[in-house]
């Protein structure tokens, strides 16, 4: 059974920092994608950063880029997601996706097979 567990979620003031990880099992994760992907009340799920950890590819959203980091901890099959210079817009439910594939990785949620139920960020002004 495929398992996507969130956490690190938590109430940080603007100008924070936190780290979130993804930990899977049930996959072979050196064969899988990861997708982190987020939701804020009233508004459509956004794709924030992804990695293969087949071929290494790593991409950012435009709002994002320069604060959020991706990294690939195969030893403990976990894709962590550390965020710096939090902002009061980067407040939602934090959710990472998965699926296997040979290359790449993308901000398309349908391309995805396996989700987490998500960890709440809040970020206070």
């Amino acid at each position: 059974e495929v398992q996507l567990v969130e956490s690190g979620g938590g109430l940080v003031q603007a100008g924070g920092s936190l780290r979130l990880s993804c930990t899977t099992s049930g996959i072979t994760f050196d064969a899988y994608s990861i997708g982190w992907f987020r939701q804020a009340p009233g508004k459509g799920r956004e794709g924030v950063s992804c990695i293969s950890n087949h071929d290494d590819t790593v991409h950012y959203a435009d709002s994002v880029k320069g604060r959020f980091t991706i990294s690939s901890d195969s030893a403990k099959n976990t894709v962590n997601l550390q965020i710096n210079g939090l902002r009061p817009e980067d407040a939602a439910i934090y959710v990472c996706s998965a699926r296997r594939a040979d290359y790449g990785c993308n901000f398309q949620p349908s391309w995805y097979d396996f989700w987490g139920q998500g960890t709440q960020v809040t970020v206070s002004s």
